[in-house]
């Protein structure tokens, strides 16, 4: 087939056709054709010919151009697509190195071979339109919900028809019970879109939390209208599921206007997800409130909170064990997950015992190390004092309001106390001496001889050891494993450092070795300071 003016037209209505047929711009279909062209006429002229084409948008006019571009005498490789200054001048006044020449050549003649190959060009290009309309029009719609058509299933995966092309809903994104066929109308949530090398992938989820979250803001108008807003969304999909919502407008209840007139509102999102129970709760802005709140149905008499490790301790009464840690662990999992705590759940009874043990053993520490009998020992722990620190450094007013404890007998106390910790501090810089610690570390400020005799056993003997190390592994912190949060034990978390006092001592340890410049520490401080202000 030869590019004549009885299909010069046909050119731009066949392009035409193709865009209106696949939502595209005709002038990408014409760009493709243009490439096919310059594909077809580099097998008749030479593949080492820089031939190009250019299709008239008006008339539909192919013309072909052979593009030469001027080089180097010494960089000259291509004779048919490049020329020496030399050459150029033959076709060109004054050429220099980097002009191009472009002169016009005969169309060519399209066999059977050039004509397919044109075809499959144009295809390609084609799709890649396809593909990236596809991509520009869902990259900005993750996040959101949309109504789709199932197509298939491949190996537990559900394939379905989001209009301008397909997305997945994998196996481990849908309800458990949810069974699916062709032809089915299908609610999801758009998780995420990539760009990938064979299109477009949109992937589906009917279990994530966000899931929960926008179905009700589209039942719930006062969530839309930002009235209402969902704090933080726990589920157990197809099984149960917690929401936390709040109200900015005082004359509204967040948990009412979920519910709905009759449970109509939350109904619907129950319906959607099959059947999946939705506790409602009041979210708070404190943690102990909130938590008391998440854990509903069941009652709580006391949370001790501990915000630096992340956990927090809930007692029950002995008859709301079972309730509130729920049917395999499920409530106070989703309790966890919605105040993001691990929560650690006891009755009263066991509170009571572990109470009592830890009194008993502060009552031994003070018998043993401060040689009192036990009713004195027992007064001490009553009021408050936990180690021998405490006694030793405490204002001596604090040990005067003891009953049947005068000057002499606070300085006597104080003075016992100081003793038993200077004998242990000996002690301990003599195990480290004995385990090698170097004197840089001994005279680093911050550390106490306990703590250098446990860094020592850690491996850490020299200043620069302990530079090296990260805050986490010295004050100890948690990790989540497969969704579980494990914890990570510190070197020196006995002795209560938290992660900040770790991340100053390893931070000026690196100053004090000029690893750091304290200059640059100043200006981060600065630099939080403003964000915070």
């Amino acid at each position: 087939m030869a590019i004549t003016s009885a299909n010069q037209l046909e050119l731009l209505q066949t392009a035409e056709a193709v865009a209106r047929e696949k939502g595209i711009d005709p002038n990408l279909v014409v760009e493709a054709m243009e490439e096919s062209l310059a594909r077809a006429a580099k097998s008749r002229y030479g593949s080492e010919m820089d031939i190009r084409v250019s299709i008239d948008r008006r008339t539909g006019r192919a013309t072909f151009t052979r593009v030469r571009s001027v080089v180097a005498d010494e960089d000259l490789e291509n004779y048919q697509s490049e020329m020496t200054v030399d050459q150029a001048k033959q076709y060109m006044d004054n050429p220099q190195i980097g002009d191009t020449y472009s002169e016009e050549v005969p169309p060519v003649e399209l066999g059977r071979i050039a004509a397919q190959s044109a075809k499959q060009v144009i295809l390609q290009k084609v799709r890649e339109a396809e593909r990236d309309k596809q991509y520009q029009e869902f990259k900005d719609r993750a996040g959101t919900i949309i109504n789709a058509q199932v197509k298939r299933e491949e190996y537990g995966n559900v394939i379905v028809d989001v209009g301008a092309g397909e997305a997945i809903l994998r196996r481990n994104e849908k309800i458990g019970r949810e069974s699916y066929r062709p032809g089915d109308r299908i609610r999801c949530y758009i998780k995420d879109v990539r760009r990938e090398p064979r299109g477009p992938q949109i992937f589906l989820s009917r279990t994530a939390p966000e899931f929960m979250a926008e179905l009700f803001k589209m039942e719930v108008p006062e969530i839309y209208e930002g009235i209402i807003q969902i704090k933080a969304v726990a589920r157990d999909p197809g099984s149960r599921a917690k929401i936390a919502v709040v109200s900015y407008d005082n004359s509204i209840d967040p948990v009412g206007a979920c519910v709905g007139m009759r449970g109509s509102r939350v109904q619907a999102v129950v319906n959607e997800l099959q059947g999946e129970k939705i506790d409602i709760i009041p979210w708070n802005e404190d943690v102990p409130t909130f938590l008391v709140n998440a854990l509903q149905p069941a009652e709580v008499t006391k949370v001790v909170l501990d915000e630096e490790a992340g956990k927090i301790e809930v007692v029950v009464p002995d008859e709301q064990l079972s309730l509130a840690i729920g049917r395999r662990g499920q409530n106070v999992r989703l309790a966890s997950q919605l105040t993001g705590l691990d929560i650690d759940i006891m009755t009263e009874e066991d509170e009571s015992k572990r109470r009592q043990a830890e009194f008993e053993v502060r009552t031994k520490l003070f018998m043993e190390a401060l040689d009192l009998d036990e009713f004195f020992a027992q007064l001490l722990v009553s009021e408050g004092f936990t180690n021998l620190e405490e006694v030793a450094y405490v204002e001596l007013d604090e040990l005067l309001v003891i009953d049947g404890v005068d000057e002499s007998t606070a300085e006597e106390l104080q003075a016992r106390a100081r003793d038993v910790l200077e004998a242990q501090n000996r002690k301990a810089i003599e195990r480290a001496r004995e385990l090698g610690v170097e004197d840089s570390l001994f005279e680093f400020e911050g550390l106490t001889p306990q703590m250098i005799e446990a860094l020592a056993e850690d491996g850490v003997k020299t200043l620069e050891d302990f530079a090296t190390c990260a805050d986490w592994e010295l004050a100890g912190g948690w990790t989540t494993v497969n969704g579980e949060r494990v914890k990570d034990e510190g070197i020196l978390e006995k002795f209560e450092v938290s992660l900040e006092e770790a991340q100053d001592l390893v931070m000026t340890a690196r100053v004090v070795l000029g690893w750091v410049d304290p200059t640059e520490l100043e200006g981060d401080d600065n630099q939080d300071e403003e964000s915070e202000a």
